[in-house]
């Protein structure tokens, strides 16, 4: 099941980073752990982060042997980013629409509840009904608070001003024999939603962690072992009407790591952490940096191809 609090289309932006070591040759060991930085763990398309959530697979990653009698793929490569690359929220891909500056659209905007969500004075928070999707179990609530601070039973396009969302989805997914035990979750605060509002602030962080067992037929048994997460700070897209716009100020910082064990041999790992900060002008800067590797490139707003060395 997808992430239902947000009414963002899906979209990736690209980031140009070359991987260094990914693969062992051989036909009895063959292993290209880049793939596992291609894709996200199982199930974190369901809560919020800076990851496009066309990369959640549903379901745990494992090493493949050649196609076809040549190498499997070897993780991002150039043009690409980790993890799927940037939702559009964050790039630029997402214009206000004909509804006009209210926070049911444009960026990190939408988020409507089911009507089984229930409000709870106490708390100030809407809590969800636990859900089931494939596996693993996902919870929500929310806090929303209008302009002045107080908080509000329910969100509403016009008046909802600020709004923290936190989301779980944790549980044993099983894929062609091979079990991954998942633990995913998200905490987000957005404010300037308000109708009248000039810009939108963002902070945020999300984690992923993925353990999987399982066995194909190139390299017999296998532990793999994933984890994803982001940190978002100060993010601050202004607003304009009917076309799309793109953050001025902030940094995002993505972090993946992959460790997988053939049976018999040495464990293998690879690490990838992004940063991303946005200065105001028309182009945000990317520190890439790789198993130790560090490279800096240039993303064109909005919704440019990057530009690296």
């Amino acid at each position: 099941m997808k992430r239902l609090l947000s009414i963002a289309a899906v979209a990736a932006v690209a980031v140009t980073g070359c991987m260094d070591q990914r693969h062992t040759a051989g036909p009895a060991n063959y292993l290209s752990i880049g793939d596992a930085l291609l894709s996200t763990t199982a199930g974190f398309s369901n809560v919020t982060s800076s990851f496009s959530t066309t990369a959640d697979s549903g379901h745990g990653w494992g090493p493949e042997g050649p196609r076809g009698g040549g190498p499997g793929h070897d993780g991002p490569g150039r043009g690409d980013m980790m993890g799927g690359g940037l939702g559009p929220d964050f790039a630029g891909g997402m214009g206000m629409g004909p509804g006009g500056h209210d926070g049911a659209h444009g960026p990190f905007a939408g988020y409507g509840l089911p009507s089984t969500c229930t409000y709870a004075a106490s708390t100030g928070r809407v809590t969800c009904p636990t859900d089931s999707n494939n596996g693993l179990s996902i919870t929500r609530s929310a806090a929303f608070t209008d302009a002045s601070g107080k908080a509000q039973s329910a969100f509403d396009s016009l008046t909802t001003n600020t709004v923290n969302i936190q989301i779980a989805a944790a549980g044993t997914v099983i894929h062609r024999g091979d079990t991954s035990v998942v633990n995913n979750a998200s905490d987000r605060t957005v404010t300037g939603l308000a109708s009248g509002s000039t810009q939108r602030t963002v902070n945020g962080t999300s984690f992923g962690t993925e353990q999987t067992h399982g066995t194909n037929p190139q390299n017999g048994s296998y532990t793999a072992s994933r984890s994803v997460s982001d940190t978002t700070k100060g993010l601050v897209v202004p607003l304009a009407s009917g076309k799309p716009t793109y953050p001025t100020a902030g940094t995002v910082i993505r972090n993946m790591s992959a460790t997988v064990t053939l049976s018999g041999a040495s464990p293998t790992t690879t690490t990838r952490r992004e940063v991303v900060t946005y200065d105001g002008s028309a182009n945000a800067t990317i520190v890439i940096t790789e198993n130790g590797t560090s490279k800096t490139c240039t993303l064109p707003l909005p919704m440019g191809r990057p530009n690296c060395p």
